[in-house]
């Protein structure tokens, strides 16, 4: 690393401009990587929330399941049940509503969850906890306490009907709106008047049981919850091109310090040939090469992943962000490694320079 080093000092101007490119696409991967982390909670939070082995959607011949489009009616309910090896149902309705508050004219759109009382469910299920005991309560989440700027006690509107404010919990989303809980049988009612059936949208079921033919039989598809989130529309389109767009990041970040070093190592390729011919190694100026490389792709993923931190979270204030170790330290060791092999197609001018041209034989 000595060499290393030394190049380092001497042409410092060249490694801090790759340095600040390889920062600049540190943060704009990190800004997009905590944007999808934060436009993926506001999607899919709640869900990840049921409990269960499996969650249950209607399936039909024609087109893929779909939490907006699911129904589920009793005997499809029963039907599973009453399956062998199924050892818990938990029946559960989603629609996307608004709440209204009285003297304010604008409504809020709220996503309603329609929620069994006293349903077997983790302790730390934030979603459950929020489940109110009467018909004429809801359990609002912190999104759609703010939106609807209320407290416990308060009174809402949602289709008509006038709710009290049972409690407000943590953040919960559901397809970019806030959530709020109700009883199955006040869900009912609710989807009802707007045009519903009152049957449940998905079963959170639970057992070691022959889930695909269970599913055959009722007309259903039982998937794990991971896989059930393709069953939200926009989870797919939204998050598939903002990872298209990490990824084509990180492609670029892994050309441009491969074209740098490959650039730098065609120029010195004559001190190379020298160091050859003085008995230097190919491994050990190898080492030299990559630990140049790693040295560069640190100091500017560092200086980048700070600005990540500082600006990140002022933009958590205005925009769904997400700072956490997947969205920034997992793309930063990411970029660490893309970089290094991008380096590696540098060391052909290292593992090929001839010690002959040092000593003038092609002059």
């Amino acid at each position: 690393m000595f060499i290393a080093w030394r190049e380092l000092r001497f042409a410092r101007g060249r490694f801090v401009l790759i340095g600040g490119v390889v920062a600049l696409i540190t943060l704009l991967v990190g800004f997009l990587a905590g944007l999808t982390g934060g436009l993926a909670y506001q999607n899919i939070s709640s869900v990840l929330q049921l409990p269960g082995d499996r969650l249950v959607l209607q399936q039909s011949e024609n087109s893929t399941p779909s939490f907006s489009t699911s129904t589920l009616d009793k005997n499809v309910v029963q039907a599973w049940e009453q399956a062998q090896g199924i050892e818990s149902v938990t029946p559960i309705g989603i629609i996307q509503s608004r709440a209204t508050v009285s003297g304010v004219d604008e409504p809020a759109g709220v996503a309603l969850f329609g929620l069994p009382q006293g349903a077997q469910v983790a302790a730390s299920n934030t979603l459950f906890e929020l489940t109110p005991e009467n018909d004429d309560e809801v359990g609002l989440s912190q999104g759609a306490a703010e939106d609807l700027n209320v407290q416990v006690g308060d009174s809402i509107a949602i289709t008509g009907t006038t709710f009290t404010v049972h409690a407000i919990g943590d953040d919960l989303w559901y397809s970019h709106t806030p959530v709020i809980t109700m009883t199955s049988q006040a869900w009912s009612e609710s989807s009802i008047r707007v045009g519903g059936s009152g049957d449940p949208t998905v079963l959170a079921v639970s057992g070691p049981a022959d889930y695909e033919a269970i599913s055959a039989q009722t007309g259903t598809i039982a998937q794990t919850t991971l896989s059930s989130l393709t069953a939200l529309e926009a989870f797919q389109s939204e998050i598939g091109s903002l990872a298209l767009m990490i990824a084509m990041l990180f492609g670029i970040s892994a050309l441009v310090v491969g074209a740098f070093f490959t650039v730098w190592t065609m120029q010195r390729a004559g001190d190379i040939a020298v160091l050859k011919a003085l008995g230097s190694t190919n491994g050990a100026l190898m080492r030299d090469s990559l630990g140049q490389a790693l040295i560069v792709l640190v100091f500017g993923i560092a200086v980048g992943l700070v600005a990540v931190l500082g600006l990140g979270a002022l933009a958590g204030q205005a925009l769904p962000f997400v700072v956490s170790p997947l969205t920034t330290l997992a793309p930063a060791a990411v970029m660490v490694v893309l970089g290094l092999m991008g380096a590696v197609f540098a060391l052909r001018s290292v593992t090929h320079a001839d010690p002959l041209t040092a000593l003038g034989s092609n002059r």
